[in-house]
């Protein structure tokens, strides 16, 4: 098993564990659409979609002359959340996080995801007794996670090494490189195979290679 060698496992949330790429572009859709602009496919989504979210706002056609990040941020997040339980976590993604329980590899999360509104969705899909840990950003903007990650390396108190971060974007690795834990990214998120491939770490397609034998 890939992830045998680990201590502890830190998870992204979206992309990694939820499956919301088609929600996020349905939604990011439904803006672009609202601003006379034209619409987006899931590829070209994930070859644009970035952090910090504003450039990926930007990628996608919006004009901030003409309207906030923060304005068109709160409209994302007010549909997104209205519609978050029509996604589900990825197929596989249960058994995953059971057979490392099992294998008394500890697990958290650590997100972008706003704190109360991480802990809840966890909450619903019945996981959080999987995770020692469950760590959002207080806003939602979608800021970095490198601070957040930091400290919850520091309460860890594991060696280099001990410690994996598996996410499913370019900036999910340089969190990983920025608070010491190794990486792993799954291509089946907010980027594609293509773009994670340039970060020379391990990428795999499903969630379910990780436990492969």
């Amino acid at each position: 098993m890939i992830l045998s060698k680990y201590k502890h496992v830190i998870w992204d949330w979206n992309g990694t564990l939820f499956n919301d790429v088609e929600l996020c572009v349905s939604i990011v859709n439904n803006l672009l659409i609202s601003k006379e602009l034209s619409p987006i496919s899931v590829e070209k989504y994930k070859s644009i979609f970035t952090f910090p979210v504003k450039d990926y706002y930007s990628a996608a056609g919006f004009d901030f002359t003409k309207y906030t990040f923060e304005e068109l941020g709160k409209i994302w997040m007010n549909e997104y959340e209205n519609k978050k339980l029509s996604s589900n976590i990825f197929i596989g993604a249960r058994n995953v996080l059971t057979t490392l329980m099992e294998s008394k590899i500890n697990q958290s999360i650590l997100s972008a995801y706003k704190q109360d509104t991480l802990n809840d969705i966890v909450r619903h899909f019945e996981l959080e007794h999987y995770f020692d840990n469950i760590c959002g950003l207080d806003n939602i903007y979608a800021s970095s996670k490198v601070e957040l990650g930091k400290s919850l390396m520091k309460e860890l108190d594991l060696h280099e090494h001990e410690v994996v971060f598996i996410g499913d974007t370019l900036h999910d690795h340089e969190v990983a490189d920025s608070i010491g834990a190794d990486c792993i990214l799954i291509a089946k998120g907010h980027q594609s195979k293509e773009a994670l491939q340039t970060a020379g770490v391990p990428v795999v397609d499903d969630i379910t290679e990780l436990i492969v034998n």
